[in-house]
């Protein structure tokens, strides 16, 4: 159990190496790019929300970073559902999920960037 928790924290860090694991894998298997891309981008979309979530309380000294993330994704099924209730008069669960878990793979990794380079430069000035 230690080794796979090791390797989630290990893969955690840099977000983008499961993606080009995965990717290259995908690819390898006689799948076709477009499916090799959004494969990728589902699973490591799991690596990012604990990386931002980690980045994210280093950043600001607290622990509520996987919780509003959670809230946030949240949020953002009630508005998606909303959405696709007043307009077709139904949820599809499945696009919903999809669609917010894609829109989390690109919030978290803009997020990602955006809070690592703020550490990097609270490290520096820092020093």
């Amino acid at each position: 159990m230690s080794i796979i928790l090791s390797s989630v924290g290990a893969l955690s860090v840099l977000p983008f190496i499961p993606f080009l694991l995965v990717y290259f894998v995908a690819i390898y298997m006689k799948k076709d790019k477009k499916t090799a891309i959004k494969l990728a981008m589902d699973v490591t979309t799991v690596f990012l929300i604990l990386s931002v979530s980690a980045l994210f309380n280093n950043v600001f000294g607290s622990k509520f970073g996987f919780y509003l993330i959670l809230l946030i994704l949240l949020i953002a099924v009630g508005l998606i559902g909303g959405a696709q209730n007043r307009m077709k008069g139904k949820v599809d669960v499945r696009r919903l999920m999809r669609a917010v878990w894609r829109l989390t793979f690109a919030g978290t990794g803009l997020a990602y960037v955006l809070l690592f380079l703020i550490s990097i430069f609270t490290y520096i000035t820092a020093q």
